[in-house]
């Protein structure tokens, strides 16, 4: 599905991410986990043609994603607020979204009431605009702008971030949900390694741009490994 060749992406002096290799497969949940200046969001923006590559590729079905534009068709993502437009109501966001994906509007009020115990009753019907919402709500919207489409990939950064403890419950379920009736492909980060380990089948852990381990995961077996490793740092 994705794979990384000889990666690197510098920022002046600074290398913020070199990985000589990746394959990620066909339904695979990855969590990627790192302190600060890991090089996990910087990844995220490299997979999604969001930076140029100093060197090497990002390969998506076996395309260059700085090359071709057809991975866009089955990815969503959401990295951060820039992803919103936060002029539109949530509504109106998600009637843009399935727009472009060639989502007719029944399809897309069918599709978005899978996340309706996500929303909590705070999101649809409001009324206002998603830059009036919290930081929390937009959160929300972001997520599920990402994924209620389907899309074969989807990409999330921090998903648990600003989220109550409900949501952050709900949204692991709606993960799994995806993963394991739709097949979806999940890419996720997380400073939370409880939630990230209780989602992901294999978790990749970065340290200044290098990825140090690659640890099997479907039986939360990683949980001891990532515990020992940050107690050192």
């Amino acid at each position: 599905m994705l794979e990384i060749k000889n990666l690197i992406k510098q920022f002046g002096p600074k290398t913020a991410v070199d990985i000589p290799e990746l394959k990620i497969s066909t339904g695979e949940t990855v969590g990627l986990v790192g302190n600060n200046g890991a090089g996990k969001t910087t990844l995220f923006r490299l997979i999604l043609d969001l930076y140029q590559a100093t060197e090497g590729c990002v390969l998506s079905k076996g395309n260059d994603v700085a090359k071709t534009e057809e991975w866009k068709e089955y990815t969503g993502a959401f990295i951060d607020n820039s992803f919103l437009i936060d002029f539109l109501t949530p509504e109106e966001y998600f009637d843009f979204v399935g727009n472009t994906r060639g989502v007719s509007k029944p399809d897309i009020d069918e599709k978005i009431s899978m996340f309706h115990k996500f929303f909590n009753n705070e999101i649809l019907g409001q009324q206002k605009y998603i830059r009036n919402f919290s930081s929390g709500n937009k959160q929300k919207v972001g997520i599920a702008g990402a994924m209620f489409c389907r899309p074969e990939i989807v990409i999330l950064d921090e998903p648990f971030n600003f989220l109550d403890p409900s949501s952050q419950i709900e949204i692991k379920h709606l993960l799994r949900k995806f993963n394991e009736e739709f097949g979806t492909t999940i890419l996720i980060s997380s400073h939370n390694l409880d939630h990230i380990v209780d989602v992901s089948t294999r978790i990749i852990l970065m340290e200044n741009g290098k990825i140090i381990n690659d640890i099997n995961n479907q039986n939360n077996e990683a949980s001891q490994i990532l515990n020992d490793y940050f107690q050192t740092k």
